[in-house]
């Protein structure tokens, strides 16, 4: 099924972070959404998976607008989180808060969820999570900033 791909990832699975050399996910492409809840997208990206009978299949499928939304929040709680270690609790309760972030026309509230009723120790355990892998996101923050760098985007 590679109608409408036009770019392609392939051997995915040989760089799939603490799962490499054993992921099921195969390839990453670019093109013209495969499923019907994006229809009205121009271009998606799709994650695609070995089935048990060694047939590849979508798993996943975003428009592009929300891989980089995605890409937005994770950068800023990474960034968030390289001075988290100052607050006793990793957040300030009174102003869970981090940033308010301008897309669209509108904003994208980023803040600790405070409904989580185990946020104190689900906060710590995603901190050193962060921190543990440290090493295969950096590696990959550094690509993405040089890319960005080459694109005149930063």
């Amino acid at each position: 099924m590679n109608k409408d791909i036009v770019m392609i990832a392939g051997q995915y699975d040989r760089i799939d972070g603490k799962n490499a050399y054993k992921s099921d996910i195969k390839r990453l492409t670019l093109g013209t959404p495969a499923l019907e809840t994006n229809k009205n997208m121009k271009i998606a990206a799709q994650i695609w998976k070995e089935t048990v009978n060694g047939k590849l299949e979508i798993s996943t499928e975003l428009p592009i607008h929300q891989v980089l939304d995605l890409m937005i929040f994770l950068s800023r709680t990474l960034l968030y989180f390289r001075e988290a270690y100052r607050m006793p609790l990793l957040y300030d309760p009174n102003k869970p808060a981090v940033e308010r972030i301008g897309v669209q026309g509108g904003v994208m509230p980023v803040a600790v969820c405070t409904e989580n009723p185990d946020i104190n120790e689900d906060i710590q355990k995603f901190s050193q999570a962060l921190g543990d892998l440290g090493e295969l996101t950096g590696e990959r923050l550094r690509v993405l900033s040089r890319i960005l760098e080459e694109m005149e985007y930063c």
